[in-house]
C-alpha cells in the first residue's frame, strides 16, 4: 500500500506557505487565469507531468477549469473534466466533514473516548479522544511502515491485529505525528454511528449533495472508469541506462479499512463543487466549518499542525488550509480571501502543494497591480 504523501507532509507541507498575501484581491481574474494557464504548462514541461486538472474558485464562482496533458501516455488518452484522479490523504478532508455532520446530529462527541464507541481497544488506547485521532495527535503506532506498506506486508486483518500490540509512541495529545492508523479508526467510529460503511456514508451525505456523481473510491487495482493512470520518474534501481529519466507506472494500494485516510478518486470539478458546497453551509454549519478548521490543542497549550481532517498551513494573517495527497494532488482553501485552487496530477511526485502558492500569487495581487 503506497502513501508517498506521508513523505511529502514530514518534507514540505508545513514550510511551503510563506508566501506574502494581500487583502485586495486581483479584479481581473482572466489575466490571473492567463498567467495561471502559462504557469501550468512550463510546469507540466519541467516535471514532465503527463496530465492535470486545475479549478479556480474566487468570490463562490469557478473561474477557471481546465484540463491538460495525457492521462493515459501509453494509449494517447487525453485528461478530461470527467478524468478522475487519487487524491489520497486528501481524502482526509471529507472524512473530518463526516466527523462535524455526525457531531451536528449528536451522534458524536469530539471530546470523547474512542472507547465509547469502539470495542475491541487495547488498554493503552481507551482513553485517546476522537478529536485526536482527527488532528494526528494520539500518540498510535502506524499500521503502514516507513515505505507506505502495511506492516510486515501482511492481509488487512492481521495487520489491526499487529498494530494493536504495539506500544503507542506517545502520551495522546503530546505532540503532532501524522499516521493512517487515526482515520482507520475514525472510519470505524463513522460506520458504528451512522449504521452505514464509510464510502456509503460518503456517498450519501457529501457526494449526493455536491453533485460529484463520477466520485468513488479505490486504488491501482480497481476497474474504475476514465481513471488517469499514475505515473513516476523515479528511477527504479534497476541497470536500464535511462533507469533515471524514464517514465513508469506507478500502482498504489489503499486497503479498504483506509478508504478514510486515503480512498477517493475524483476530479477537479467535482472537488470544486464539494469546496462551494462546503462554505455555503450546505454540508455543515459554519460554526463547524470554523472548527474543523482550527488547529488542534496540544498539552502544551500550543498548535498542533492540523484541525479536524486539514492541515491548517497558516493561521494569521490570512488562513491557509488544506487537503494534500499521493504526493500529486492538492487543494488550497484561502478563506479569508475567497479563494480555493485545486490541481491534481497522474504523476507521483509532481506535489502540486508546492506550486499552488505561485499560483495563488496571481489573484491575490494587491489592486494597485491589477492590469
Amino acid at each position: 500500500m503506497k502513501f508517498v504523501q506521508r513523505l511529502t507532509f514530514g518534507m514540505c507541507v508545513f514550510a511551503i506557505y510563506a508566501l506574502p498575501l494581500s487583502q485586495a484581491l486581483a479584479g481581473n481574474s482572466e489575466a490571473a487565469n492567463q498567467q495561471t494557464r502559462s504557469f501550468i504548462q512550463n510546469t507540466m514541461r519541467e516535471q514532465r507531468i503527463p496530465g492535470l486538472q486545475i479549478a479556480v474558485i474566487r468570490h463562490q464562482q469557478v473561474v477557471l477549469s481546465e484540463n491538460f496533458g495525457m492521462a493515459n501516455v501509453e494509449n494517447q488518452i487525453p485528461v478530461t473534466s470527467t478524468t478522475l484522479f487519487p487524491i489520497n490523504s486528501a481524502t482526509k478532508a471529507l472524512t473530518g466533514v463526516a466527523i462535524m455532520q455526525l457531531l451536528a446530529s449528536g451522534q458524536i462527541d469530539l471530546h470523547a473516548p474512542i472507547s465509547r464507541y469502539l470495542s475491541d481497544l487495547p488498554d493503552a488506547w481507551q482513553q485517546i479522544r476522537v478529536h485526536q485521532l482527527l488532528s494526528h495527535t494520539s500518540g498510535l503506532p502506524d499500521i503502514v511502515d516507513d515505505n507506505g506498506d502495511l506492516i510486515s506486508k501482511v492481509s488487512e486483518a492481521q495487520a489491526w491485529e499487529m498494530v494493536k500490540k504495539m506500544p503507542v509512541r506517545t502520551k495522546p495529545g503530546l505532540q503532532f505525528a501524522y499516521n493512517q492508523t487515526n482515520y482507520g479508526l475514525l472510519a470505524r467510529i463513522i460506520e458504528k454511528q451512522s449504521h452505514l460503511p464509510y464510502n456509503e456514508y460518503v456517498a450519501r451525505h457529501q457526494l449526493l449533495p455536491a453533485k460529484m456523481a463520477l466520485s468513488t473510491f479505490g486504488d491501482s487495482y480497481d476497474l474504475i472508469p476514465n481513471a488517469a493512470t499514475i505515473y513516476a520518474t523515479s528511477p527504479r534501481g534497476s541497470q536500464a541506462p535511462n533507469d533515471k529519466q524514464r517514465l513508469s507506472k506507478w500502482i498504489y494500494q489503499i486497503s479498504y479499512s483506509l478508504w478514510a485516510g486515503g480512498g477517493l478518486q475524483t476530479n477537479a470539478s467535482e472537488l470544486a463543487r464539494w469546496i462551494l458546497a462546503l462554505s455555503n453551509g450546505q454540508l455543515i454549519s459554519r460554526e463547524h466549518l470554523q472548527m474543523m478548521w482550527t488547529p488542534g490543542t496540544l498539552i502544551d497549550g500550543n498548535d498542533g499542525d492540523w484541525g479536524s481532517g486539514w492541515p491548517v498551513l497558516q493561521k494569521a494573517p490570512h488562513r491557509l488550509v488544506a487537503g494534500i495527497g499521493g504526493a500529486r494532488a492538492a487543494f488550497f482553501i484561502y478563506p479569508d480571501d475567497a479563494l480555493a485552487i485545486i490541481v491534481l496530477t497522474n504523476l507521483a511526485g509532481a506535489n502540486p502543494q508546492r506550486f499552488i502558492p505561485a499560483i495563488a500569487s496571481f489573484y491575490l495581487k494587491p489592486a494597485s497591480e491589477t492590469p
